[in-house]
């Protein structure tokens, strides 16, 4: 398989696990010491352990949950054992016990992890995530 396609299935499964609520396998595609910017958090996440933390107190205190996530748009730019994955995603929300819906704009950089001579596949991981608001007047995917 190529490095793209590795990387785009990478991209797949981490969407796919937010999307059902998979807390486990979301937060096992990032590795430990991965970095989270959201237009929505007045500073940066500067770990995966911190962003669980959130994600548990918005379940708990706000009846966070994810009703939707869909990815389009997918553009993948290899560099080396980094990979930089662009795309849209539209997701629907519960918080509150209010559905909401965004439209918004994502870079997530995967980097290849251990030995790729010892994997018959390479291992992408997040490292880095960063959403964006859509701009506005921008029609949905």
């Amino acid at each position: 398989m190529s490095d793209q396609a590795e990387v785009l299935n990478a991209a797949a499964d981490l969407v796919s696990a937010f999307a059902r609520n998979d807390r486990e396998a979301y937060f096992g595609a990032f590795s430990a010491d991965a970095s989270f910017v959201f237009y929505t958090l007045p500073q940066p996440l500067l770990s995966r352990d911190a962003y669980q933390v959130l994600w548990g107190s918005w379940r708990r205190d706000e009846g966070f949950e994810v009703l939707s996530c869909t990815s389009s748009n997918a553009f993948v730019s290899l560099q080396g054992d980094v990979a930089v994955f662009v795309h849209d995603v539209a997701t629907e929300l519960r918080m509150n016990g209010e559905q909401c819906f965004s439209q918004e704009r994502e870079t997530i950089v995967f980097k290849r992890q251990g030995d790729r001579t010892q994997q018959k596949e390479g291992l992408w991981l997040a490292c880095h995530e960063h959403l964006s608001a859509m701009p506005e007047g921008l029609p949905p995917p």
